[in-house]
């Protein structure tokens, strides 16, 4: 296969996804509370101590506008560590890559299950968060339902560029520049925090077309028990990234272990 071509799809990533699910469940309290331990300090911080000093954000309680934000934050953060640092662990260090290509299966079915799985941890994470939100009676509306798929989406769009990473890494250093360097300042311009109108004309033209800042778009108002105002742009911005992402971490993939 040329390092170029498209991925090719299968049924064969369903006994990879289920591996990593299975190693998963060992340390499933730890892996969850590991991941929502910081958006749930970060909610709980500003949304009462700053959220008693800033009441509203567009007519709107600033713990709910922060949680509806924080979700998303969350969701990102888990899908890129398993798709960076779990990833690469398998892939480098393990050698349980190798192992697996030694079975029936092609290196894009390992890649794709490696996107996926790293999408499904990111929504245990999510549906935790979401849990805690309806604990503080946030999100009680019946748009709240159409968050899950959007989480998902979500989590295999960043899975997807962790890959692409992930594919060009000769250690864990490197991922530092990705969280540093990326995330990081994706969270602080994407509407997370505060409105993006607070930013300068230049930085919301950039913002807008984040993966981030569309996933806020989308879940924001729901939670809130409202409608995204453009849903289609937002669900394509997602998506491009996702399938950009995929194709750029499969060409890369093959490259670094196809020689």
């Amino acid at each position: 296969m040329h390092h170029w071509s498209l991925p090719s799809f299968s049924f064969r990533f369903w006994p990879i996804w289920r591996r990593n699910f299975l190693v998963w469940k060992k340390l499933a309290v730890a892996s969850v509370l590991g991941n929502i331990a910081e958006p749930l300090i970060t909610l709980i911080a500003f949304g009462y101590g700053l959220g008693s000093l800033l009441k509203h954000i567009d007519g709107v309680p600033y713990i709910h506008y922060l949680a509806s934000g924080s979700i998303c934050m969350s969701v990102m953060m888990a899908a890129s560590f398993e798709a960076l640092y779990s990833a690469f662990s398998r892939m480098h260090v393990q050698k349980t890559w190798d192992a697996l290509m030694n079975a029936p299966l092609a290196l894009d079915d390992v890649v794709l299950a490696e996107m996926l799985w790293a999408a499904t941890k990111s929504m245990f994470s999510g549906v935790a968060i979401l849990g805690v939100m309806f604990a503080l009676s946030i999100g009680l509306h019946v748009q709240t339902i159409l968050v899950l798929p959007i989480l998902f989406l979500v989590g295999m769009t960043f899975a997807s560029l962790g890959l692409v990473f992930n594919a060009l890494a000769k250690g864990y250093d490197f991922f530092t520049y990705y969280f540093t360097l990326v995330l990081t300042p994706m969270v602080f311009v994407s509407g997370v925090y505060y409105p993006t109108a607070q930013l300068p004309q230049w930085l919301q033209q950039i913002a807008q077309w984040l993966p981030l800042g569309a996933a806020v778009q989308l879940v924001r108002p729901l939670v809130l028990g409202d409608w995204p105002s453009s849903p289609l742009r937002d669900l394509f911005i997602l998506a491009f990234y996702c399938i950009a992402g995929f194709y750029l971490a499969s060409v890369l993939t093959r490259r670094r272990l196809l020689k």
